[in-house]
C-alpha cells in the first residue's frame, strides 16, 4: 500500500507540473507519429541479446513508477525479470519472447516503459488512466537462453509454448506461477510469425495478426474470450488506420498444449498479437512501432473499458493469415527442359541460417519453392520475366587462386556472361561466407533448377542477360542494382 501510495503522489506531482501540451491528430495518429520518441535507443535490430535488456532493466528499477525484480531463471541459470507499474485494481500481465527468435514486441516494451517514464508532452490522461485503473506486470524476456541463440526453443529444446500442461520447462512454470499468484484479469501473449503470412488471400503482409485464443475446439465464446475478443476488434479498428488490411487474425484452432488457450481457460483474458511482415521491414522496426500503438491501444481499453462497445460480429470479419507470400517472385519466365518450352513462375524464399564461428549474426541460404503457376500468390521482390529465358547458371573457368584474385575480377561481367559460380582454389578454413555477389565453391558442381535446391540462375532478352539470381537475390545488370546479401561459401 505505501508503494502505491508513493506512486500515486509521484504521477499526481509529474501531471501538476508538467501540464498536457495540445499536439494535433488523435492519439493514436500522435503516439504512431512520434513514436521515435519513445523508441529505446539500445535496440536497433532484432538480434539483441540477453544483457541488453539487462541494461534498460537496471535503469528502469531506478525510477519511481517502475519495480523490476528477478522471479526466476532459465535452464541455463539466466537471470528472468518481472516489470511492474500501476496501482490500479485490474491486472494485466504480457509475457514475451517464450520463443528465443521472437524478439519484436520484447523491443516495443522497451519503448513502452519509456513512454511512462515521460510526461508533459499531452499523453498523461493516457498514462494517468493506465497507471491508476491498472496494475501491469511484464515478463519481456521469458526465454533468454533462446534468445541467445536466437533459436525458438529453451536449452531444453522445448516449445514453451507448448508446455502449458506438462510444465516440464523451468521457464514454463515461472509463468504458471506468475498467472496463479497474480490471479491475472488480462493476459497478452506476444510473438513473432512468419513475414511470409498475408493477411488473407488477397491482402498485403500481415504486421500484425490478432487472436483471442479459443478455449475448446468448438470456439466457445465464454465470459472470459468474450472481452478478448472485443479487445481484439478494437485493436484491429486502431491498426486498420496504419496498415489498411495488413491485420490478420491468427489461426482460429484449438491447441490443448499453448498458453494462450490455457490462459483463458484459467481465467485471464487473453489477446494473441503477432508480429508479422512489412515492406522493406528486415529488422522489423516498423512492426515494432505497429506493436508498440497495440500495446499502449490494449492498455488503454483496459483501463477505460472501451473495449466492452466493440461488437465481436466484426472478430470473424477479419481475414485468417496464411502463407501466400514469398520473398522472391519471377513470372512468366520462358524455360526449356529438352525438346519442351514452357512458361512457369519461380517462387524463392531466402531463409535465415546461423553461423557456426559467431562472427556474424547469420548468412542466407535461398531455395526454390515452386515452379509452375503462382498466381496465388505473391512476393516481397517481384519481376515480371515475361519475353525472358531462364538460364541455369554457368560454373567459371578457369578457378581463381584466392579471394584476393577473385576480388579483382569484374563479377559484374562474369554474371552478364551467364557465370553464377566461380571455385577459389584457396579458401580459407574460418570463412563461413562472402558478401560478393556471386556463389564461391571449393570445387565445381552444379545444382538442378529444381524445387528444393538453391535459387542460382539468370534471365536472357534478346541472347544478353539482363538479371542474375544469386543465392535467391535479385541483381539487376542492366542498372547495376545489386540486393545479393551474405551468401555461404559452399565447401
Amino acid at each position: 500500500m505505501i508503494v502505491h501510495l508513493i506512486i500515486s503522489l509521484v504521477t499526481a506531482f509529474m501531471i501538476l507540473t508538467n501540464p498536457p501540451a495540445e499536439p494535433t491528430g488523435t492519439l493514436h495518429q500522435r503516439l504512431y507519429k512520434q513514436h521515435g520518441t519513445f523508441k529505446e535507443s539500445r535496440i536497433q535490430d532484432r538480434r539483441f541479446k540477453h544483457s541488453v535488456l539487462e541494461g534498460i532493466l537496471k535503469d528502469l528499477d531506478k525510477h519511481p513508477l517502475f519495480a523490476v525484480e528477478q522471479v526466476g531463471q532459465s535452464v541455463q541459470k539466466k537471470p528472468i525479470y518481472l516489470v511492474r507499474f500501476g496501482q490500479g485494481p485490474t491486472t494485466v500481465l504480457l509475457w514475451s519472447q517464450m520463443h528465443g527468435d521472437e524478439p519484436t514486441a520484447t523491443a516495443a516494451l522497451a519503448d513502452v516503459f519509456n513512454f511512462f517514464q515521460q510526461s508533459g508532452d499531452g499523453y498523461d490522461s493516457l498514462r494517468q488512466a493506465v497507471l491508476q485503473h491498472t496494475t501491469v506486470y511484464v515478463l519481456p524476456m521469458l526465454n533468454p537462453d533462446g534468445a541467445e541463440r536466437y533459436q525458438r526453443y529453451n536449452a531444453q529444446g522445448i516449445d514453451l509454448n507448448r508446455d502449458a500442461l506438462r510444465l516440464q520447462a523451468p521457464e514454463s512454470q515461472l509463468l504458471k506461477r506468475m498467472r496463479d499468484s497474480l490471479q491475472a484479469d488480462w493476459g497478452f501473449n506476444l510473438h513473432d510469425q512468419n513475414i511470409r503470412y498475408a493477411a488473407g488471400p488477397e491482402g498485403p503482409p500481415a504486421s500484425i495478426s490478432l487472436l483471442a485464443p479459443p478455449i475448446d475446439a468448438a470456439g466457445t465464446a465464454d465470459s472470459i474470450r468474450l472481452p478478448a475478443m472485443q479487445l481484439v476488434v478494437e485493436l484491429n479498428r486502431v491498426l486498420q488506420e496504419f496498415i489498411p488490411k495488413g491485420v490478420g487474425k491468427w489461426k482460429d484452432e484449438f491447441e490443448p498444449r499453448a498458453f494462450g488457450e490455457n490462459m483463458q481457460r484459467w481465467g485471464t483474458r487473453t489477446v494473441l498479437i503477432e508480429s508479422g511482415g512489412y515492406h522493406n521491414d528486415p529488422e522489423r522496426q516498423q512492426v515494432r512501432r505497429l506493436n508498440f500503438l497495440a500495446i499502449l491501444a490494449g492498455l488503454q481499453s483496459i483501463a477505460t473499458g472501451q473495449y466492452q462497445q466493440e461488437d465481436i460480429a466484426y472478430y470473424e470479419q477479419i481475414p485468417e493469415n496464411a502463407q501466400y507470400l514469398y520473398d522472391v517472385v519471377i513470372r512468366n519466365a520462358e524455360l526449356a527442359l529438352g525438346e519442351f518450352s514452357y512458361t512457369a513462375d519461380i517462387a524463392i524464399n531466402q531463409q535465415e541460417k546461423e553461423l557456426p564461428s559467431g562472427k556474424e549474426p547469420f548468412y542466407f541460404e535461398s531455395s526454390i519453392e515452386g515452379i509452375g503457376d503462382m498466381s496465388p500468390y505473391r512476393g516481397y521482390v517481384e519481376l515480371d520475366a515475361k519475353g525472358m529465358q531462364l538460364r541455369q547458371g554457368r560454373i567459371y573457368e578457369p578457378s581463381f587462386a584466392n579471394l584476393k584474385a577473385l576480388e579483382k575480377a569484374n563479377i559484374q561481367n562474369l554474371l552478364k556472361q551467364g557465370y553464377t559460380s566461380v571455385v577459389v582454389e584457396a579458401l580459407p578454413e574460418n570463412l563461413d561466407h562472402t558478401s560478393l555477389p556471386i556463389n564461391i565453391r571449393s570445387k565445381p558442381a552444379t545444382t538442378p533448377l529444381a524445387v528444393g535446391e538453391p535459387a542460382d540462375f539468370v534471365l536472357e532478352k534478346g541472347g544478353k542477360v539482363r538479371y542474375a539470381v544469386i543465392n535467391g537475390f535479385l541483381y539487376d545488370l542492366e542498372k547495376g542494382k545489386n540486393t545479393v546479401k551474405n551468401a555461404r561459401i559452399r565447401r
